[in-house]
């Protein structure tokens, strides 16, 4: 078993001969055990993978605004937890009745699916019956989890059926994605998440015809990717609404044609001055429900607003009935309707075209840097902040 070989000031925790002895790896883990308090890092024991799981050595993990909200205990994800959902990384155990990877192949790690519900054998694993469970029920679908605390117990993990903050990570064949090994391992991870919610959210789910209109609310990880996906679907019209100039600077680099400081007056009265006839579409990416009204209102008819904004669990908006009555249409869109095996590669490709050019809103850190990355993350100094692990 490997001995735990990152050392930051704030571990509370060190390798301990339980953990040597009892558990297949000892890895370090950044968990969150209050709500809305710092996470803390732990050294971690880690089970024999499954027969249809396998072992990740987590190169590096993106840091996603849906981690604060458990962080914050917005979804009633049981604390303590290791998050992180954008993890990447090289497979070094693979269980038997895995047939598609191997130890050696390098990954980006995405969302999880149980691969048998309707939902998944329809080819849509993104609206899986047990979504939300695989997700975010903090254990495998038997109540059990491979991780366990330096004292032996267990602790909530299976976060993306993942928990990627953290030097290893348990993780199933059907949410890893090979890559190719000429591509920046370290670069990949949010691919999984965020970036494919936002490309996705306009390539797979809106679908904007050329020469269309779209106003993109939110300039973050995923608004930017919708951006830069609406620039690929050849939108001719792509507006971004933020409160942010560094970052509405950064959206007319990567394509917008026009950008809105909401801070500056009436977001949908100026959109309407773009276009009088209003937006064909609109993305809402900001999870508030005061702009969730504004990306509905500035649609044109017929016109669709997409909602990907992660808001915490009974948080509610309210629209003008009216908006709907004329043909047009809310939709919410998971994971960017993407399939990641399918897509991520896509998304890879448009990368090496300089199309998809993401690798301009990363900022790394180390992992014993995480909380300083969730705050510059949720203050908007930094985009995507991207954990890397020492090993």
């Amino acid at each position: 078993m490997t001995d735990c070989l990152l050392t930051p000031t704030s571990v509370t925790h060190r390798p301990s001969a339980h953990l040597r002895s009892h558990f297949m790896k000892e890895a370090y883990a950044a968990i969150s055990r209050e709500k809305a308090k710092p996470l803390v890092l732990e050294c971690i024991g880690i089970d024999q993978p499954r027969p249809d799981e396998i072992l990740v050595r987590i190169v590096a993990s993106g840091v996603c605004h849906t981690d604060m909200v458990v962080r914050d205990q917005g979804y009633d994800v049981p604390q303590p937890v290791v998050l992180g959902h954008e993890g990447s990384g090289v497979v070094e155990v693979v269980g038997a009745d895995v047939k598609g990877l191997s130890p050696g192949d390098h990954v980006a790690l995405s969302y999880a699916y149980c691969g048998k519900c309707e939902k998944c054998r329809g080819g849509t694993p993104y609206y899986c019956e047990d979504f939300f469970g695989r997700n975010f029920r903090g254990t495998r679908p038997d109540g059990s989890c491979p991780l366990h605390d330096s004292h032996g117990t267990q602790i909530s993990g299976c976060f993306f059926e993942q928990s990627s903050f953290a030097t290893y990570a348990i993780a199933s064949e059907r949410n890893a994605v090979k890559v190719s090994k000429d591509v920046p391992l370290e670069l990949m991870g949010p691919l999984g998440c965020g970036l494919q919610t936002g490309a996705g959210a306009v390539l797979n789910c809106l679908k904007p015809q050329p020469g269309s209109s779209i106003a993109v609310f939110g300039a973050g990880a995923v608004g930017m990717a919708a951006v830069m996906a609406a620039k690929i679907a050849g939108c001719s019209t792509i507006i971004v609404i933020d409160l942010n100039d560094e970052r509405l600077e950064l959206a007319i680099e990567l394509g917008a044609t026009h950008i809105i400081n909401a801070r500056n007056g009436d977001s949908v009265k100026a959109i309407r001055e773009i276009i009088p006839e209003g937006a064909d579409f609109s993305l809402e990416c900001t999870s508030s429900p005061k702009v969730f009204r504004q990306a509905v209102d500035c649609l044109g008819t017929p016109g669709t607003c997409g909602l990907v904004g992660s808001s915490a669990l009974g948080t509610e908006g309210i629209v003008d009935i009216g908006n709907f009555l004329f043909g047009r249409t809310l939709v919410g869109v998971v994971e960017g309707q993407s399939i990641p095996s399918k897509f991520i590669p896509e998304l890879i490709e448009y990368w090496q075209q300089g199309r998809f050019p993401f690798d301009k809103l990363v900022q790394f850190y180390d992992l014993n840097q995480i909380n300083e990355a969730m705050a510059d993350s949720e203050s908007g100094k930094v985009i995507k902040p991207i954990l890397r692990m020492k090993h």
